[in-house]
């Protein structure tokens, strides 16, 4: 059975009969994937020792991986939609398994980059093709619990990475924490040949090629103007040249987009509320999550003085909590008691609460803190599988793996937006409480002549935390309550229409 089941056929079989089964599968899959998001973090100084990498080749070892993934998402979701899930589904993991063993025998650092890039194509496709595939073995009873366990991966795999890779740097060299990679991808595999069915959109498109090219180049430029922004300065030349390109190619895109027969993304979408309200949400929960996390880090270790792997592991109870209420299915049973809006709305004041509490209460102890994570990852827990529904919910299955890229594009924009536009409020908060030249905390720390200018500019950095954490808890509060609204409005508008259809029936 297709995900077009619907819960009014009680009667009808639930979905794929292995269902469970290839949802930990590909969670499994879907795990190995955000691993390697932060999992090269812990390792940059065994980088810069063995590789004799410089400072621009760790930043293109990190970069190398999101640019290219998160400019693949939505032609990676396409592909797969026209050339069969599981095949774009078995690419990715070979792909995947691949770069990770030719990042883990790397001898230089643009060997390294170079896999990592092309880990990052089998990213991509991996991260569509789950969330396609979760959506077409799942009826619509299911589906909401479903979605609630793959976006636990998605904290996991957070949580996870920092951790695992201090474990295998402890006791292996740096290429382990790639080499790891493979026996995952090698059972994955296996799995999936065995287990997942296949599925593709049954009106055979013609491939938008054009489209492909322009929402690449598009989105890559974009998220490279958001990336190099902090470091190389918001109005440099190489930040606003990727910004200009980005908008341009993407405008075109569109332009394109609607004007074909067989478009890529269907721009029609974007006169959906419910596709619009959940667009809205997904992006400020990337954005809340994104930025918190980036402050927290420079909290936790600049602030309250935890080494990294002391820092990820105080960071575990927002990634707990998350998982917990996943596993427990609390999003699903209130989505069926309330509405998706009502689910939203929740969720995201959750999140806001959370992100006002570490502000308020975490500034110079972790007990405060802790708290502002459990209200966090109770927040997400709710909100995120409610907008992936309600994104996935409004397109049609047969474009599944579009309506994943654009949930993973989404989650991408918004994570970078956070990081940019957070730590922006921070630099400029910070920049306006101390007197050193400095731009950063351990460089006017390093610059303080006596101990009181140290406890100043410290106090000013926490500061200037605060000022950002407040910031991110207002903009996920107003949008979250917007995106609930256009939810609802779409949902009464669909009652009104069925009405109509029935009365004239």
């Amino acid at each position: 059975m297709t995900a077009t089941t619907t819960a009014e056929t009680p009667t009808a079989p639930q979905g794929h009969p292995q269902r469970w089964l290839i949802l930990g599968v590909i969670c499994l899959a879907q795990l190995t994937v955000l691993l390697d998001n932060t999992v090269l973090n812990v390792a940059i100084p065994s980088l810069t020792e063995e590789l004799d990498a410089s400072t621009a080749d760790i930043q293109w070892m990190i970069n190398a991986y999101s640019l290219v993934q998160s400019g693949l998402l939505l032609t990676a979701g396409s592909a797969s939609d026209r050339y069969g899930r599981k095949k774009m589904l078995t690419a990715g993991l070979v792909l995947f398994g691949v770069g990770s063993l030719v990042a883990g025998l790397s001898q230089s650092s643009g060997q390294l980059i170079a896999a990592r890039a092309g880990m990052g194509i089998g990213g991509a496709l991996l991260i569509t093709t789950t969330l396609a595939v979760v959506v077409q073995i799942f009826d619509d009873s299911e589906r909401m619990k479903a979605i609630g366990l793959w976006s636990t991966v998605n904290s996991l795999g957070f949580a996870l990475g920092p951790l695992m890779g201090g474990v295998m740097l402890n006791h292996f060299w740096w290429g382990a924490i790639f080499l790891i990679n493979i026996p995952v991808v090698l059972l994955a595999l296996a799995a999936v040949v065995k287990l997942v069915p296949e599925s593709k959109n049954p009106q055979g498109d013609r491939p938008d090629l054009l489209g492909a090219l322009l929402s690449t180049i598009g989105m890559a430029s974009v998220v490279y103007a958001i990336i190099s922004g902090p470091e190389h300065g918001w109005t440099s030349t190489q930040v606003l040249v990727a910004a200009a390109v980005g908008v341009v190619v993407l405008g075109v895109f569109v332009f394109w987009e609607l004007r074909i027969p067989y478009p890529m993304l269907d721009m029609h979408f974007f006169r959906n509320q419910r596709f619009i309200g959940a667009v809205a949400g997904a992006i400020l929960v990337a954005f809340g999550m994104g930025g918190s996390l980036f402050l927290l880090t420079q909290h936790l270790q600049f602030v309250l003085g935890y080494e990294p792997l002391e820092a990820g592991l105080r960071t575990a109870p927002l990634a707990v909590t998350v998982v917990a209420l996943n596993l427990t299915g609390l999003g699903a049973r209130l989505l069926k008691r309330t509405s998706t809006p009502a689910t939203i709305a929740i969720g995201m004041t959750l999140l806001s609460a959370g992100l006002a509490a570490i502000a308020l209460l975490g500034g110079d102890n972790y007990t405060g803190m802790l708290t502002g994570l459990i209200v966090m990852g109770a927040g997400i827990a709710l909100a995120m599988p409610a907008m992936a529904n309600a994104i996935m919910s409004a397109i049609p299955p047969e474009k599944a793996g579009v309506g994943a890229g654009v949930n993973g594009t989404l989650a991408e924009f918004g994570n970078g937006l956070g990081v940019a536009v957070l730590g922006a409020v921070l630099n400029s908060r910070f920049a306006s409480l101390v007197t050193v030249s400095a731009v950063s905390l351990p460089a006017a720390l390093a610059a303080a002549g006596s101990d009181t200018e140290r406890t100043r500019i410290a106090d000013a950095f926490s500061s200037g935390l605060e000022a950002s954490q407040l910031v991110g808890a207002v903009a996920v509060l107003v949008g979250g309550l917007l995106a609930a609204a256009l939810l609802k409005r779409a949902e009464r508008a669909d009652s009104a229409k069925a009405d109509r259809a029935a009365a004239s029936a």
